[in-house]
Formats: C-alpha cells, structure tokens, sequence
C-alpha cells in the first residue's frame, strides 16, 4: 500500500536536534504519535496533530488508520529497544521508513567513552532485575536502560549482594538536554533515593575483597559459562543434569539463536537455563509436575540471568497441549511414560532435534523400542569421579546414561520431506 508510515528518532533536544529530513516528516505529517515526554518537545503549532499512545501501550489503533500519513515520534534509535522494532513485525518494508537518532546507549557510551561494541547492553524497561545476572562479573561493563528512577537504586543492590559492591556505577540523566544529570557511586555507597525516570546506568564491574565474592554466593565463572555450569550454581533436590552430562546434552541439542526448547521433566531447570543463556535470542519451556522443583526452577533461572524462561506446571504428555512448536526438546526424565516421546517427536518442527536421556532399564528399553521406529543414534555415558578410599583415593563411577539423539526430517525446497538423521 506504500509508505505511510515515518517513524523519527527524537532527543531530549527537541525539533532543534533533528535532522533536515526527520523535521520535514514531523512538520508535514497529518497525524504525530509519541510517548507524552515525546510529544511534549515539540512546538505549540502542532499540538493539533499529536495523539499520545494509550495506556496501556498498543498499536492497535495507529495501524487501523493506515490511510493517514503519520510520523510516530520515539527516543532515539527506535530499532534498539524501541517501538520501530514492535511496529516492523507488524507491517511490510514497505509501508515504513525509520529515521534514527543517537540512542541512549549511544550517547551514555560518548559520555563514558565506552566502545559501544565493547560493553553489554541490557535494557530493564519492561523486563526484571535478574536480566542483568549473567552480565555480572569483575572487569564487565554494562549500560543499562532504567525502567525508572528507582532502577539505579535496585541495580546497585543487587551488585552489592553479589560481592561487586566496589562496582563503579554512573547514573546519566536526561543525556543531551537542558535538564542532563549526572551522579557517579560506588555500588555499596548507593545514595539513597529515586533518580530523575529517564536514566541509562553505566557500571564498571569490581569485585570486593575475595572472601566478601565468595560469601556472595554463585561463582563468577558461572556468568561467563554457557554450557556446563558448576552443579553447584544450581538448587536442586538432586534432580540435576550433572555437569558434564549438562555440556554433552547442549552440544547435541545445538542451540541456534531465536530457537526455541521444551525442556520435558526438567527437574530444576538445568537444560533450559543454559540453552537460554548460549544467546539472547534463545527461548526455552520448562515443563514440570513437581512443585518444589517448579520452585527451584524459578529461584535458578533468576539467578542464572534467564528469568524470561517459561516454567509450564504439569506432566507430559497432558501438559504439552498448546505450547509453542519446540525447535528441539529434550527429555531428562519420564521417558517411560506412555505417550511422552510421541507427543514430543509429534509437535517437534521439521529438522528439529530430540534428545532424551535414560539411567533405568526401563528407560533404555523404551529408547531402543522408539529408535527402532523412528531412527537416532544411541550413545552411553560413562563418567567416573574420583574420590577418597582409606588414604587413598579411587574412582567412583556415576550411573551410566542412555541418550538417544534423533533428527526430524527437514522439508526440502520442493515440499518433500527431506531424510532425517
């Protein structure tokens, strides 16, 4: 239908800090639509044309009136963490032209002089404290997008409670306006108070004094790994993945970035929460009956920085009704309850991966009995510890492992089902 659609990336500097182009759009266009801090910047003579997104947020409206060219207003890059983004799955290329200015992490990057490339970008507005978990570590620079004032105050908490209190933390106010504000703590010695609500928060991770790192719990080498986390990061109830088990799973399930998985009796969240942390883009679906472990599921994937992995209470094959097509699954317990690997193998897409994993007799039985129709391959883990005996020490083997690893069959360009490996 053509482009009817600009959408302007607009600083706390107003109509003045636009561009030629993007001040055209705002000044010709029959219809604005912005945030009310947006649509505040500009000048008396438009008010006519400015219309503030409902609460709660929705675009429901601006898309049903397609017929009007229309400039929507949002904060710097309206790409990265911004309503262009929302919009651009929702029309063609063609119907919307983006014209951006600096974001706020750019312009907190220039004021630091951080490289943008070189810093962990992390965005709050909308998602929960435990985001920033697996970006904290010692040496770690982060700009975080406040959800508010609050914000500073929580996030120099939580540095502090994780043995980072020596943190350097720089809170940028309202960057490249009249009312720009700066404010730079170390994390333990936080002000108290809210800080103005548009803020980017700047942190140069330091650790504590050793044994106050220690005391804070989970291990920093737990943020940098993706596969194979120390057991000890994990509360478990000794339904736990162990961590070479762990390491061995993930390569075979091979996450790719956006995929999503079924993590299916997923005891206290191990799989899905290291699938999830390999890329931000990963998603994945913990389906479990027990609800202690449910418990311990939630406690681990906010510890582990992946709070946005989706904890489904219940047993498969019931509980797998109406849940998002899997890319991959894996099966750590209930291998032998009947219709589980089915049901699974049924709503798996096309050139998806199952792995499944059996310590019984049983188990391993109903492993053979599916590979024979189905196909996969079929591998046993052997892994042995060592440990004391008397004076001396010895190895003490872990109960052996079944996996099966099976493709489903791609299709192929011309429709046909591909072969399956």
């Amino acid at each position: 239908m053509g482009c009817w659609l600009t959408i302007v990336g607009i600083g706390e500097d107003g109509l003045a800090g636009l561009g030629r182009e993007a001040r055209r759009c705002v000044l010709g266009a029959q219809r604005i639509v912005g945030g009310e801090r947006h649509l505040a910047l500009l000048p008396a003579r438009l008010a006519a044309r400015a219309h503030a997104w409902p609460r709660p947020f929705s675009v429901d409206a601006l898309l049903a009136a397609r017929d009007v060219p229309t400039c929507v207003l949002a904060s710097g890059d309206p790409m990265l963490y911004g309503v262009g983004a929302t919009l651009a799955r929702r029309l063609a290329a063609d119907e919307m032209r983006i014209l951006p200015a600096p974001s706020s992490f750019s312009l907190a990057a220039a004021w630091m002089r951080w490289a943008v490339h070189e810093v962990a970008l992390v965005s709050l507005v909308g998602r929960p404290l435990a985001t920033l978990q697996r970006a904290l570590f010692p040496g770690n620079r982060l700009l975080v997008l406040s959800a508010d004032g609050h914000t500073p105050a929580a996030v120099a908490a939580l540095l502090t409670a994780r043995g980072l209190g020596a943190s350097r933390m720089t809170v940028l106010a309202h960057l490249g306006g009249p009312r720009q504000r700066i404010v730079d703590a170390p994390a333990r010695d936080w002000p108290p108070g809210a800080q103005p609500a548009l803020n980017v928060v700047a942190v140069a991770c330091a650790a504590d004094s050793a044994p106050q790192a220690a005391a804070a719990g989970l291990a920093f080498a737990s943020s940098l790994t993706t596969s194979g986390l120390p057991d000890e990061a994990y509360r478990h109830d000794g339904q736990l993945t162990k961590r070479d088990v762990r390491a061995i799973v993930l390569a075979r399930l091979g996450p790719l970035p956006g995929e999503c998985l079924w993590d299916v009796g997923a005891g206290c969240g191990s799989i899905g929460i290291e699938w999830m942390r390999s890329d931000v883009r990963c998603r994945a679906i913990a389906i479990e009956a027990d609800a202690g472990r449910q418990a311990l599921i939630a406690v681990n994937r906010d510890a582990l920085g992946v709070p946005a992995l989706t904890l489904v209470a219940g047993a498969a094959p019931a509980a797998l009704d109406g849940l998002p097509a899997p890319d991959a699954v894996f099966i750590g317990g209930g291998v032998t309850a009947p219709g589980v690997l089915d049901a699974c193998w049924t709503a798996l897409k096309p050139g998806g991966r199952l792995v499944a994993n059996a310590v019984t007799l049983q188990g391993e039985t109903a492993l053979l009995a599916w590979r024979a129709r189905h196909g996969g391959d079929l591998s046993r883990i052997d892994l042995a510890y060592a440990a004391p005996l008397g004076g001396f020490e010895t190895w003490r083997p872990a109960l052996p492992i079944t996996m099966l690893v099976s493709r489903k069959a791609a299709v192929a360009a011309d429709g046909a089902p591909a072969a399956a490996h």
